[in-house]
């Protein structure tokens, strides 16, 4: 059944245009855009007939939002934890490899319906969306709206820069207890604080450092192109890194550990921690053995 809301006009509201009126009144229709748009689609119905901009808000008058109904589109089934999940949103880890979504089957997107459950609240999801993307082969938590309200509310927290991402890294080189980068990326600002966790001696790359990235700003690749700025590249990235440290088979060493945010709708605090993948820490205590056995020869 397609889904349908309602909203009758009150006696004490102003003659306007409906344009203007319908703001915030539907879940999920928040915006003044984004309920022009609604019209402009034909999704919305005024009296039972199709509305448009002009209409002039009369008390009485019955507003009708007739949102698409798209059924789930075919599910990619692959493996996919899910860290934290509720009627509204959910958080989940991404593998490294796999792109969150886009003009092609394999996505995080297309694997959502299969893992996550539908949303009881009317403005549900029928293909939950992520509010923000991760690079393909960086691994970590994602952040997923379940519902239209959600969706648009979580991506206003994101534009207003209160959603906080963490980063775990294993990178080349002795880095300082704590340092931040303010590079340009792209032209624009951009602002990465950094934090060691870890450091041990490698024989190929003299020092390997794990470390806690805090991005300030959202730029594409920003903490990759912040640490490689620094002369720091992070182990195994084919794009920002020195001949001879992409490892084969090892992937990016770069992992989404942290998110922290309001819940939009209940406004409790939602702190999601998860640890770094195994190899992270195999592999750094791999270079520390093989450094020492050389160190012994």
């Amino acid at each position: 059944m397609k889904a349908c809301f309602s909203h009758i006009v009150p006696e004490t509201a102003a003659s306007v245009r409906l344009s203007d009126y319908g703001q915030g009144v539907f879940p999920g229709l928040i915006s003044r855009a984004g309920f022009k748009k609604a019209i402009k689609r034909g999704e919305i119905y005024v009296n039972g007939k199709v509305a448009t901009t002009g209409i002039v808000v009369v008390p009485g008058m019955e507003i009708q939002w007739q949102p698409p109904d798209k059924p789930p589109s075919k599910i990619f089934h692959t493996a996919l934890e899910v860290v934290y999940e509720d009627p509204h949103l959910a958080v989940v880890r991404k593998p490294g490899g796999l792109v969150v979504s886009g003009n092609r089957f394999q996505t995080l997107e297309n694997a959502l319906p299969g893992h996550l459950k539908p949303s009881p609240e009317q403005d549900g999801l029928a293909n939950p969306r992520a509010v923000h993307r991760l690079d393909a082969p960086t691994s970590g938590l994602v952040l997923i709206a379940k519902t239209r309200r959600c969706r648009v509310l979580l991506g206003q927290q994101m534009e207003a820069k209160q959603i906080t991402k963490v980063y775990t890294a294993v990178i080349i080189g002795s880095t300082p207890a704590q340092w931040q980068a303010d590079y340009p990326v792209d032209g624009k600002e951009a602002l990465t604080q950094f934090r060691t966790l870890e450091q041990v001696p490698s024989r190929v790359s003299k020092t390997l450092s794990m470390i806690q990235a805090s991005p300030v700003t959202g730029r594409t690749h920003q903490i990759r192109k912040h640490l490689l700025q620094d002369n720091y590249p992070v182990l195994g990235d084919k794009i920002y890194c020195h001949k001879g440290f992409v490892l084969k088979g090892k992937g990016l060493f770069l992992c989404a550990t942290a998110l922290s945010f309001d819940h939009p709708l209940g406004g409790e605090k939602v702190d999601v921690v998860i640890p770094p993948p195994p190899k992270f820490h195999s592999f750094m205590k791999g270079e520390q053995r093989r450094y020492s056995e050389g160190a012994a020869s």
